[in-house]
């Protein structure tokens, strides 16, 4: 790989610009929550890295270095707390009955690798009487069905019963093309209990990161930017009941076209969640799950300084992280009866 002059987003700005990629979305309106599945079309290596105090996963443990355990072929985000991980139980279902996954003997049943995070909603007015049944398996079901290059932001998927401090959040998503076949990017369901905007109230603290007015383009005030509160203004601890813990995260998967290890892998992941602390306040609080996924596609392959190509791979993770947090909230709708959306607060 040679320096290119100008990085910019790749075609599309979406984590399907690493080739290899697809993603889908489902949710339901009247529940206020959804799944998104990011889907390999072959098996890739990642790591995870989870830094809040409060998450919600599956198979993390398997996603370390020196397990057994490499490669992926899904990652499922989801909302609806603890029952949203049905949502990656039925994609596991569904990649096996395709015949993908890894197997022990030939005619052993295929185990695809699914590892997923789940987002806190179940506060957000949506209807979540569902008794015996809840909605998550037939959400990641669809949610597989409808993987392509090109999917939806803000109000869909994970996103869809989001909320970003006492705004309504979303699904965001945001790359860049480094050159020589090198793209890096990001997918996020935004649903932090921290602030995404500055005192303002209508920047993004992670503006200094914005390419081509993806997220409005609002820079903030000399008084905006100077202000700052620990608990973040705007944020759901602003107003919090002291007497009970709120239960957020803001989870995603970033990913690169470079060939990595699982540790390499892992080490993306933890630079990634930089982007997180750029683009939210406070972020990775004892209430959040911050969990962050890494993936590695394996068609570029590094130079002989891997310490070096991997350090500027971890830096646009963090930096397209920080991006999709803003894209999030900014291509949030507004909707009846749920909390007001960025693009209605600034009256555009």
């Amino acid at each position: 790989m040679t320096r290119s002059s100008i990085p910019g987003p790749g075609p599309r700005n979406l984590l399907s610009d690493v080739a290899g990629i697809e993603v889908g979305n489902a949710q339901e309106d009247a529940l206020r929550s959804g799944a998104t599945v990011v889907r390999c079309t072959h098996p890739m290596i990642a790591s995870v890295d989870v830094r809040g105090g409060g998450p919600g996963t599956r198979e993390t443990d398997a996603l370390q270095p020196g397990t057994f355990v490499d490669k992926i072929d899904a990652i499922v985000l989801a909302g609806g707390s603890v029952f949203g991980l049905a949502a990656a139980d039925a994609v596991c279902a569904a990649l096996a009955e395709q015949q993908i996954g890894r197997r022990s003997k030939v005619d052993a049943p295929p185990v695809p690798i699914v590892p997923a995070a789940i987002l806190y909603d179940l506060e957000n007015g949506g209807d979540k009487n569902w008794g015996a049944h809840p909605p998550y398996a037939e959400l990641g079901r669809v949610a597989l069905a409808n993987v392509s290059a090109e999917f939806a932001l803000g109000s869909a998927g994970a996103g869809r019963g989001a909320k970003a401090g006492d705004l309504k959040g979303g699904l965001g998503s945001a790359s860049i093309d480094l050159g020589d076949g090198l793209v890096v990017a990001a997918l996020v369901a935004a649903n932090p209990i921290g602030s995404v905007l500055t005192p303002d109230g209508r920047s993004f603290w992670a503006w200094p990161f914005e390419i081509d007015g993806e997220f409005g383009g609002a820079r903030p005030t000399e008084t905006a930017a100077a202000a700052i509160d620990p608990l973040g203004p705007g944020s759901k601890l602003d107003a919090a009941d002291p007497n009970a813990a709120p239960f957020n995260t803001a989870i995603a998967v970033v990913a690169c076209s470079a060939e990595l290890t699982v540790a390499e892998a892992k080490r993306v992941a933890m630079m990634a969640q930089d982007g997180f602390a750029r683009a939210i306040r406070p972020a990775h609080t004892p209430f959040d799950g911050d969990t962050v996924f890494a993936i590695a596609s394996g068609a570029v392959s590094l130079r002989a300084n891997r310490s070096l190509d991997l350090t500027r791979i971890g830096s646009a993770a963090s930096d397209c992280l920080a991006r999709a947090v803003a894209r999030g909230v900014y291509e949030a709708a507004s909707v009846p009866a749920e909390p007001l959306a960025y693009r209605d607060l600034q009256g555009s």
